[in-house]
């Protein structure tokens, strides 16, 4: 239900953002955005420190080998998805194709703001609550493998793009996996951000 809610939270500051940010300030209305979207995560993970007693350390278990491992996961992830699945995908579907080109293009209005939304608050609010919090509830009620299929479906869900859905189902799966071995979340933080740093620099600079 938790999860659930989440996506709500979601949904209503997308609508803040579409129907007031971009029509009312729409010379401000990127910053606004990610203002709202860092507001809503705050408030929903200390909500969920309160009603849920949930707690984590997010400095736990960081080491030099961790972050060279999560980087190193990260570079896989990107060049099996992005340059090999990805098109594949993108071919089955050209209207999910168009949507998530149409994201991109957004993105590149404002491209620092694109940055931190993408590769810094997606992959912290995300990883906490479906691999910290969903993965790691589930599991103790229902076992790994019924945990890591939910988490991982539910995570695809939060991408709206059934391209963005497919690859994220797969994301989903290695994250936590990652999560069952290593048991810290920051890991996770760690490879989502750097995929998703790598994705973003390639697809708004056109480098990559």
């Amino acid at each position: 239900m938790w999860t659930l809610a989440w996506f709500g939270v979601m949904l209503g500051y997308t609508a803040l953002d579409v129907a007031v940010w971009r029509k009312i300030l729409p010379a401000h209305a990127r910053l606004l955005n990610v203002i709202s979207i860092a507001v809503c995560m705050v408030g929903f993970l200390i909500l969920l420190k309160s009603k849920c007693n949930f707690r984590i350390d997010l400095s736990a278990g960081i080491s030099l080998k961790r972050i060279i491992l999560a980087i190193f996961c990260a570079a896989i992830m990107y060049l099996l998805l992005d340059k090999f699945l990805d098109p594949i995908f993108e071919s089955m579907m050209p209207g999910s194709k168009a949507g998530y080109r149409e994201s991109i293009e957004h993105l590149r209005e404002a491209p620092v703001l694109g940055f931190v939304q993408t590769c810094v608050l997606a992959p912290v609010i995300e990883e906490i609550l479906m691999r910290g919090f969903l993965l790691g509830g589930l599991s103790k009620n229902y076992g790994k493998l019924t945990a890591l299929l939910v988490s991982s479906a539910l995570f695809a869900l939060l991408h709206f793009n059934m391209v963005q859905t497919l690859s994220a189902l797969i994301c989903g799966v290695a994250l936590g996996l990652l999560y069952m071995h290593t048991g810290y979340v920051m890991s996770c933080i760690i490879v989502h951000a750097g995929y998703n740093a790598v994705e973003f620099l390639s697809e708004v600079s056109g480098t990559l």
